[in-house]
Parts: C-alpha cells; structure tokens; sequence
C-alpha cells in the first residue's frame, strides 16, 4: 500500500491557494485498487490543470472523492470544473443554510429569522451552494464533513471540525448580522488590515517567534482537517485552520489506537503566523530537536510564487523545521510527496527549506 500526493503549484502572483490532489492503494496496480481524493481545487484558474493532472498521473477520469475544505475562493473555485470534467463519487462539503436552527438568537437584530439566515449563508456562500447544485444535478452523492466521518477505505477520515464547533463559528462568518454577544470588536481588531512594517528578525533554533494566542477568521477554523492512514503513516492535511480546530484535531489524534506515525503534514493556511503556536505544533508533530535531528516528517506550504513575506512566514518555517520536520512551499510550483508509488520521468527531489536565522518579515 502505498500513496502519491501532488500539491499543485496555484497563484502565479501573489495570491496563495489550496490544491491537492492524493492517490492511495496498491499505486502498482490496477484503478480498482486505489482511491483517488481531491482536496480543494485552488482558483478558478486551477481547475482544469487539476483535471489534467489526474488524468496525466493518475491515469483516470474518476476521484471518488472530493473534499471542498471551506468556501474561500483560493480553495473553491477550481472545483467546478472538477465535477463538470472528471466522474465524481463523492462530495465532502459543509452547508451552513442546513445549520440555521436557533441561530437568529445569536443576533441582537430582531427582524432577522433563522430562515432569513439560512438563504443569507446562501447568498453569502453562493460558490459553495452552486457547487452543490452542480454535484446533485450530476448525481455525485454529497455528505458533510464532520469529525469521525470516514471513507469507503476507511483509510481517509475527517478530524476536524466537530458539527458543535462548526455550528458555533457560523454566527461569526463574513456576511452575517451584529452578534448579540460582546467581545467580538477584538476579534475583528486582530483581523483588521493594517500597514505593516518591515523588520529584521534573528532566529535562535529551538524558539519558536509564535504565539499561541494568534487568532484566524471563524471560516478558516470551519476548514476540514482529514487525515491519511497508509502502511501506519499518518498524514494530516489542515487546509486554513487555525489553533483552536487544530487542538481540537490533535485530541483526535491523542485518541486514535491505530499507532500510526505522523509522516506528512500541510503547513495551515499558506504558512500564516496566524494559524499555528508553539503549544498546538508540540501537540502535533513534537517538541524541537537538537540541530540536524530529523523525525522524518514532510511538510508542504502552498503558496504563490510572489507571496512572500507574508505566505509563508519564514517564523513558521522555522517552527515546523526545528521539530526535525523536512519543510517545502510550493511557491507555485507543483510538488509530489510518494510512499511506495511509481517514479515519475523528469520529476526531481527537492532540498528542504533552510532554517532561517536572520531574515526580514512584517511586524504585524
């Protein structure tokens, strides 16, 4: 049993996106023996060089299932043509306007009804909603991704979110009313844009220049974590969470008995500062290690090719690397991570991110 993951390269500027496409099974042999995944098509641009993709390297027309982590257009908006192109099984999607029950007491305005909320998430959400229209009209069977939900192989399962914690973000979502509860004005001060300024940082290995305290938007913690079970290695892929979904992932992983061994992780949210803590990362991968150390885990950062600095920090970088972590980012180039899987003709090994000791970042 082996696996074959692509990162596609997405964002020929500098605008970062998610696009994976997985294969697992006996990769040696026949179609029937293996699973094929999508996770997130990237922009809408991205789409078709995913079908390509698999029909190239993966040699079918059919993924049996698709996983639509959020509705961030970086995430969603290559899907469309995945399920127009390519013969679809499955498709892993939330659908918020389905969660609306009691919500409008969330909301101090006292015109608005759960109903009204439920086509407002519609309206906000409209990619997420067509694409689900998309799928039933094309007969592809839609299930919402929720902790514990598995695959046909039992091999994919979803860790995060739980419905509870998913259904207690939705208020929060861009789009909606006022809350009625207070404390949200620091939330969205943490959020807010500002002009940064550029310094310069020195490292020291082992330090992590992170807080646990850092705070994402509400629907990047609705992301979907899932995880690969293959041959007793773990894979996580964390799509935009942040520390709070993450923590809640981690108490999945503290409580499976399968002793698998992680192997491979996605570095959350294009390698944002605000998505990962030093405390959730120990959760998750380990305590740092001595210099030249390695736990042999890979973690891939998909970012665009003229991101930086602000996709990936390279404080995260250093974070995954001085846990023994071998660190990549696509910067929109393509990267394929294999275990017992054919070689591919004119495709090359890449060397690791260096630990950076001096570099330049935003202060905000």
């Amino acid at each position: 049993m082996g696996y074959e993951l692509d990162f596609l390269g997405v964002g020929d500027e500098s605008k970062s996106g998610d696009a994976i496409a997985l294969r697992f099974g006996n990769l040696h042999g026949y179609r029937h023996e293996q699973t094929v995944v999508i996770i997130d098509g990237g922009f809408k641009s991205t789409g078709e060089k995913l079908v390509e993709h698999i029909r190239s390297h993966y040699g079918t027309e059919q993924v049996d299932v698709v996983i639509s982590t959020h509705p961030d257009q970086d995430h969603i908006n290559g899907l469309e043509a995945v399920l127009t192109e390519l013969e679809v099984g499955e498709l892993w999607i939330h659908q918020p306007w389905n969660h609306n029950k009691n919500l409008a007491d969330k909301f101090s305005d006292g015109r608005v009804t759960d109903n009204s909320l439920g086509e407002r998430l519609k309206e906000n959400l409209e990619k997420a909603w067509s694409l689900i229209q998309l799928a039933e009209k094309r007969g592809i069977t839609v299930r919402e991704p929720f902790t514990g939900m598995q695959d046909a192989s039992g091999c994919l399962k979803v860790l995060g979110p739980s419905q509870s914690y998913y259904e207690e973000l939705l208020p929060d979502f861009e789009g909606m009313p006022t809350r009625a509860a207070e404390g949200l004005d620091a939330l969205a001060g943490l959020l807010k844009s500002v002009a940064a300024k550029v310094k310069r940082f020195f490292a020291t290995w082992g330090e992590d220049l992170l807080d646990d305290d850092a705070v994402t938007s509400p629907r990047n913690n609705s992301s979907v974590i899932t995880q690969l079970i293959i041959d007793d290695r773990r894979l996580v892929f964390t799509a935009d969470a942040g520390i709070q979904a993450l923590d809640q992932a981690a108490d999945q992983i503290e409580g499976c008995l399968s002793g698998a061994e992680l192997r491979f992780i996605q570095i959350p949210h294009h390698g944002s500062r605000r998505n990962v803590g030093p405390t959730v990362l120990n959760r998750l991968i380990g305590y740092p290690v001595t210099q030249g150390e390695s736990r042999a885990i890979t973690a891939i950062a998909s970012t665009a090719k003229a991101s930086e600095p602000k996709h990936p920090r390279k404080a995260v970088l250093n974070a995954f690397t001085h846990r023994g972590v071998r660190v990549l980012a696509t910067r929109g180039n393509g990267i394929c991570h294999i275990h017992d899987a054919p070689d591919r003709s004119g495709w090359s090994t890449l060397n690791a991110e260096p630990y950076h000791f001096e570099y330049e970042d935003e202060e905000a």
